[in-house]
């Protein structure tokens, strides 16, 4: 799973592989925006592998002491809370607990279904990033998921992109575009089988994700005037919204009949789905 938390402190910009931490200058919109793996995966700190920083000129060695001091700091009380929030999850888990959504539902009026089954008992929604390297774990097994499950479950999908990952609401705004023109399906399984040759990328893709819809057939001009829509962005921002109000701080984030599931494994998911369903 991705998390991202925000910190209100002027530091640097560095980026790890798999998922992108960034901390962002003064000069820079958002105050310092850190996501990484979730614990349970980097158990081995696998994700430090690979740091890149990158600071200004320090006008003396005291205060690239200063600078290196804080980002340090930094550092390590996003990877604690992290690893504190990982272990409460892990006993969630131990005892089986779900957590209840509060009373709203996980579900929007207008929310993207991939099926809908004809008695709309229960349903599975995902919040997801389409550049974020677990939901693009997780694909196939919700693939097999809507296979298995395919006339008794409503498969529902919502944007959550995570804010330092740079194309992550770009590419949303492409699939909420296609989803104008009736293909949802296929721009969302477009993003997730070439997320591995356009994420994780420091520049705007605008031109790759238009190259989808050519591929897809869709009409480019609807398409370029849907994807340059603030509407589009709002409709993005609001699955967003209710994801937070719905307690969801990483991706992949499922809901069963507004239950969170607190594991994303296949034999939890259909666990989960196969108790709902009675």
């Amino acid at each position: 799973m991705v998390t991202a938390a925000t910190v209100s402190l002027p530091v640097a910009v560095f980026h790890s592989r798999g998922c992108a931490a960034t901390v962002r200058w003064p000069s820079a919109p958002g105050g310092v925006t850190v996501a990484c793996a979730r614990a349970r995966e980097i158990s081995d700190l696998s994700f430090l592998s690979r740091w890149y920083v990158v600071t200004r000129p320090a006008r003396s060695s005291s205060r690239m002491f200063r600078i290196l001091t804080t980002l340090a700091v930094v550092t390590a009380v996003v990877v604690t809370a992290i690893l504190l929030t990982d272990a409460r999850e892990d006993a969630s888990r131990g005892s089986g607990a779900e957590a209840r959504a509060g009373g709203m539902s996980a579900v929007g009026p207008d929310s993207h279904r991939l099926s809908t089954a004809a008695d709309g008992r229960v349903t599975l929604v995902e919040f997801l990033d389409f550049e974020c390297e677990a939901c693009r774990a997780m694909f196939p097994t919700v693939e097999r998921l809507r296979e298995q499950y395919r006339d008794r479950v409503t498969f529902v999908v919502r944007y959550f992109p995570i804010p330092s990952h740079f194309n992550s609401e770009r590419a949303a705004r492409a699939v909420e575009a296609a989803a104008q023109q009736g293909r949802f399906e296929q721009m969302y399984q477009r993003m997730f089988e070439t997320q591995a040759a356009w994420g994780e990328q420091r520049v705007a893709l605008d031109g790759v994700f238009r190259g989808f819809a050519a591929e897809l057939g869709l009409e480019m001009a609807a398409f370029d005037a849907a994807y340059d829509n603030p509407a589009t962005a709002a409709r993005v921002r609001a699955d967003f919204d209710d994801g937070l109000a719905l307690g969801v701080q990483g991706t992949p984030t499922f809901f069963v009949n507004d239950t969170r599931i607190t594991t994303n494994s296949y034999p939890d998911l259909a666990a989960a789905l196969d108790t709902a369903l009675g």
